[in-house]
């Protein structure tokens, strides 16, 4: 009776028969039809005799699809096929629909000057259609002689207008029949009071599918383990929904419901998270609208949802679990906080085998993709590399393949134009022996200056912004992010496309570095708001030991610059690199060779997706002198 089962026709209608009789209630009244039909345990009719089929044929003038004509010499018509098709028609009820309920015209009349193939069928089918809807709710079903695969068979479309959606499709009428079956189950999933438990062979079989499919979810078998959810989630079997939501948000799905796990308390401190964060990513949702995503919560429940709701927004949430599991997520978040995305990730999945379970509906650890900090570390790779690894008691180690791999090694990857955030333009202090919440005092001008509490880049720059109310064409503080770039070495790092302005540009690395060396770089090559450019500068003990600036056409240096960091190795003709590509090759061959000299990289995935702490830095140019004229621009932001 499931997909799994071999298919003909006549033990899946009198199963499906069977099923059905069994769902009344000896309490009801049933109509005449319904109660033979129940007493029979057949929903259909007497079998088309040969004669019967080939008549059907002569009068419409066309042979019958395999499948169709299958199911006449078996039944001829049915009744309740799924929840909202009354009789569906034999032999003497099916005829040419010609537009009879005028879809075809109500179609037409939402066509552009433009349609496209799928639009102009949703229009024709109605009109060459043969009709299987005899009694209905409203739901008009044909099989289409236009649309014929490579065994005769026609394809079903089906359209209610309380489903507010174009027609759906099925190959061919077992296909369709067999959804329909499908949809009864899932309509009688769930009694309400004073009907009869709905139990039968098909639902006992997926019900122990769904336990199966749990023990190999934790196992790591996720495939196998989707593929038995998905056909039990089809006839609507408890648990396969909330089962198959958890590994669905693993792999990158979202505003997913759970099927009441999240508001069942043993549960609620790991999904109920993640439910609330997808929700509060829909800026113009309030407060209000929370209720409806958690229908039937207690209000316990609902007063936990509303303070998530807030610590969500306001990036205070903090994910804790129990146990080992638990002291890694610990772990994890501070690698995390500082950059180093890919070392978190491994923590964690290092300490996946000791997570447990907080009940037998509890696939894998979700809270943590709601945590500012954790949750920009899952992509699907990693979703997959978690839900492959065995954990919550079964056997087996982590599988995580090239997973704990997020970040590219070293800095080239600034000069990747198909990189995310697409950096043109950059700036960015890498400073030795000192940890990234010192950095503060050696790049800002406030004194006591400290750090902002982690962010996303969007957010630090729009409540930067916020902030000010006065910017001057002599004032260039740069908000930077921070962390670690590699053994001994913190970042500061500005991605805002910033321009640079080599006759007033100060290079802050004398004063970023103490006993040990400080690296500025400011790439532009591949700038579009002027010509490019390039700047290197290298400090230790407060003084420059050398630097270039590659702009204008020209190069300038001072110090004894290392052969590796030579200009003329990167710009050997004063023209610079010529065209894009050669600009990509250039800045890519500089960026390569910091790298190298220093043994440093910056967290692309951090910067990019993460959220980590930003201060702003002193101006990266200097005073206005005598005679020099600049502009200040003032805004008053109003209250809204």
């Amino acid at each position: 009776m499931t997909d799994a089962t071999p298919f003909t026709w006549g033990p899946f209608l009198r199963d499906w028969s069977g099923e059905w009789s069994d769902s009344l209630s000896d309490d009801e009244t049933y109509a005449r039809e319904d109660e033979t039909a129940r007493r029979d345990r057949w929903l259909g009719f007497p079998a088309a005799t040969e004669e019967r089929i080939a008549a059907l044929e002569e009068r419409l003038g066309r042979r019958m699809p395999p499948s169709y004509r299958e199911f006449l010499a078996v039944s001829d018509g049915w009744r309740h096929a799924g929840g909202f098709i009354t009789l569906l028609a034999g032999t003497a009820e099916a005829r040419w629909h010609n537009d009879a309920s005028g879809l075809a015209a109500l179609f037409e009349e939402y066509l552009d000057d433009d349609p496209t193939p799928e639009e102009l069928r949703d229009v024709a089918i109605w009109r060459r259609g043969l009709q299987l809807d005899v009694e209905s709710d409203a739901m008009s079903v044909v099989l289409d002689p236009g649309d014929v695969d490579e065994n005769g068979e026609w394809a079903v479309y089906t359209w209610a207008s309380w489903r507010a959606e174009p027609p759906s499709r099925f190959p061919d009428f077992a296909t369709f029949m067999r959804d329909m079956h499908r949809e009864f189950h899932r309509l009688r999933a769930r009694p309400a009071d004073g009907e009869p438990e709905f139990v039968n062979a098909t639902t006992r079989r997926l019900d122990a599918q769904v336990e199966e499919a749990r023990l190999w979810a934790l196992g790591g078998d996720r495939e196998r383990a989707e593929r038995a959810l998905d056909e039990a989630k089809g006839y609507g079997r408890p648990r396969a929904d909330g089962l198959s939501d958890q590994i669905r948000r693993l792999l990158g799905q979202t505003d997913l419901t759970y099927q009441d796990l999240a508001i069942d308390l043993r549960y609620a401190v790991d999904l109920l998270p993640p439910l609330v964060a997808d929700y509060a990513r829909h800026r113009h949702r309030d407060d209000s609208g929370l209720k409806y995503s958690l229908r039937g919560a207690t209000d316990d429940v609902m007063a936990s949802a509303h303070a998530l709701l807030q610590q969500v927004r306001s990036g205070s949430y903090r994910y804790t679990a129990a146990g080992p599991f638990g002291e890694a997520v610990e772990r994890a978040r501070e690698s995390a906080r500082w950059g180093d995305t890919d070392g978190a990730w491994r923590t964690m999945m290092d300490a996946l085998p000791l997570w447990q379970p907080l009940g037998p509906d509890h696939l894998a650890p979700l809270g943590w993709v709601a945590d500012p900090l954790l949750g920009p570390l899952l992509t699907p790779e990693r979703g997959r590399a978690l839900l492959s690894t065995p954990r919550g008691g079964q056997p087996g180690g982590p599988r995580t393949d090239d997973a704990d791999r997020a970040d590219p090694e070293g800095l080239s990857w600034l000069a990747d134009p198909a990189a995310p955030g697409d950096h043109t333009s950059y700036r960015f202090v890498l400073v030795e022996g000192v940890e990234p919440w010192d950095l503060p005092g050696r790049l800002a001008d406030e004194e006591g200056a400290a750090l902002d509490e982690p962010m996303t880049s969007f957010e630090a720059h729009s409540r930067w912004l916020r902030g000010r109310q006065e910017f001057s064409s002599f004032d260039d503080r740069a908000l930077v992010a921070v962390g670690r770039a590699g053994a001994r070495w913190s970042f500061a790092f500005d991605g805002d496309r910033p321009r640079l302005a080599p006759q007033r540009f100060v290079s802050p690395a004398a004063a970023a570095c103490a006993d040990a060396r400080a690296v500025v770089v400011w790439g532009g090559l591949r700038d579009q708001h002027g010509g490019p450019f390039f700047h290197l500068s290298v400090a230790r003990g407060g003084a420059e030991l050398y630097a270039f600036t590659y702009a204008d056409g020209e190069v300038r240096r001072t110090g004894p610059i290392p052969p590796d960091l030579d200009p003329d190795r990167f710009f050997p003709s004063q023209e610079g690199p010529a065209g894009t590509e050669a600009a990509i090759s250039t800045e890519r061959a500089l960026l390569e060779a910091v790298a190298d000299e220093f043994g440093v990289h910056l967290p692309r995935h951090a910067i990019t997706w993460g959220r980590l702490h930003t201060f702003t830095t002193r101006s990266w140019i200097r005073p206005p002198q005598d005679g020099e004229t600049f502009t200040v621009t003032r805004f008053e932001w109003g209250p809204n």
